[in-house]
């Protein structure tokens, strides 16, 4: 496993944007998984460990190596079962323990992976990844005495306990109707929480792809524009008040109108500011790859924004009191629920507000002046592998001057360049996937076009140039 790792190229990582995500078994496998556990009993944050899983295929050997290495090093563990990622970083603050998910959230069904949460609900910083890192690869790990051993334990009633929570914080000041709202659950784990808290809200869920499957027949469990729009059809068929699609692990939550299509997600984040960064003093924190309506919704509640790495915005939450929400595209945290990504919070909040106003989702957002600007975003997967660092270099050089001069750079996760006319371009290479990502914000429909063809061009040209094959595109 080292050794496959090392010629990748990928030198001693396991950790990418946001946690670990692997394929298998070639990549991740239960002997990986029990030395990773092992590490983590050796961080010394908690005796105690709580386990959530999702659906895929390999999720339960993943986990029962994990709790072994664990326990293993002294610490006990609390199987939770299948539930949503944000279960795991819930208990682990409520039981001052560390948090584990194994999933590999929004990846292909051959991926798996974990992620990490310490005592107060943070997923693991940088400095705790690099330690978990160098322990697996450099240290000779063994297992405590046989006094010290771990025990194992279930505790699925968590899962209760967190929807009653997340209720309490969502509770509708009133029911203005009983709107119903399409759940798309992408066949992972939180087919049985998600539902139940809109319906406790006053909504009525109609679930699609609700049966926990690791080969996730229907869709990929990414809920992306171009993936979730193909059903839009299926979805429109029972007039819902909003379309809210999950990925795997139910840390992340698209939108889609039954009329308009997806919702971007800059508008789903804006909402967000809108709904709960009133009377509040302090910023937002978002990802490099949001747009100006993040901006503007901020200023109306004289809030400011930072934009840090995509996937790491936590760590600005635990850096930073002031931080009020911190979101990136489909992810949300809210402090004062917890400091961890929470996609079930994101769908509760969306079905509170539709309940009490009594209006589709787009129309709250109209109401509430929350702009569409005209966007892109795709990703493009080349091969071989080996060549995709190059190319990518090359087209960010390329392509920074060919909207004109940018009155902005941010290099902080990626190239991001921002032009004069409020149009911007991010490219940025993906932390999970051996993809170059382009995300393209312009101030109209031509604009945009112009931008999307020049980067299309640009890819082409490049991309032969190194004598490399664009394997697959998605869009959205």
């Amino acid at each position: 496993m080292v050794y496959y790792c090392l010629n990748r190229g990928f030198g001693l990582r396991l950790f990418g944007t946001a946690g670990i995500r692997l394929r298998y078994p070639g990549e991740i496998d239960p002997v990986l998984c029990y030395r990773i556990g092992l590490a983590v009993s050796r961080l010394g944050l908690s005796r105690k460990a709580f386990i959530v899983h999702d659906s895929r295929t390999t999720s339960q050997v993943l986990t029962l190596a994990t709790a072994t290495g664990l326990m293993a090093g002294g610490v006990d563990v609390y199987l939770v079962g299948l539930a949503p990622t944000p279960v795991a970083a819930y208990a682990a603050k409520r039981g001052r323990g560390v948090g584990v998910s194994v999933t590999a959230s929004h990846n292909p069904p051959e991926y798996n992976g974990l992620k990490f949460y310490d005592p107060e609900g943070f997923e693991f910083v940088r400095g705790l990844e690099k330690e978990v890192e160098e322990a697996v690869f450099n240290k000779a790990l063994s297992p405590l005495g046989w006094s010290e051993a771990g025990r194992f334990h279930t505790e699925p009633g968590l899962v209760d306990d967190y929807v009653e929570d997340l209720y309490e914080l969502t509770r509708p000041r009133r029911v203005a109707w009983r709107p119903v709202l399409v759940v798309d659950l992408a066949n992972g784990a939180a087919g049985h929480v998600t539902p139940t808290l809109l319906r406790m809200i006053g909504a009525t869920p109609l679930t699609v792809n609700a049966n926990p499957d690791g080969f996730f027949p229907v869709r990929t469990p990414e809920p992306r524009k171009d993936v979730l729009e193909s059903y839009i059809g299926l979805y429109s068929s029972v007039k819902p008040a909003a379309v809210l699609a999950h990925d795997g692990d139910a840390d992340r939550l698209a939108v889609l109108d039954p009329v308009e299509g997806f919702i971007k997600q800059d508008r789903v984040i804006a909402f967000f500011i809108d709904e709960l960064g009133g009377g509040s003093k302090g910023k937002v924190v978002v990802s490099v790859d949001t747009g100006r309506v993040v901006d503007e919704v901020a200023e109306r509640h004289g809030l400011s924004v930072e934009r840090y790495l995509l996937g790491k915005t936590h760590e600005r939450v635990k850096e930073d009191p002031s931080v009020v929400i911190a979101a990136e595209p489909w992810k949300l945290i809210y402090p004062r629920w917890g400091p961890w990504v929470d996609g079930v919070l994101q769908a509760a909040l969306i079905s509170k507000v539709v309940v009490e106003e009594g209006k589709r989702f787009a129309e709250v957002l109209k109401d509430r002046g929350i702009k569409e600007y005209p966007w892109d975003r795709r990703s493009y997967k080349l091969k071989p592998e080996e060549k995709l660092d190059a190319v990518y270099r090359r087209l960010a050089e390329n392509l920074r001057n060919k909207f004109g001069e940018p009155v902005r750079e941010t290099l902080i996760d990626g190239y991001r360049y921002d032009y004069d006319d409020g149009s911007w371009l991010l490219v940025r290479r993906s932390g999970t996937e051996p993809k170059i990502r382009f995300y393209i914000e312009a101030p109209s429909r031509d604009k945009l076009r112009t931008m999307v063809e020049t980067v299309e061009s640009e890819v082409g040209r490049t991309v032969k140039e190194y004598s490399a094959v664009v394997e697959e595109v998605t869009v959205g």
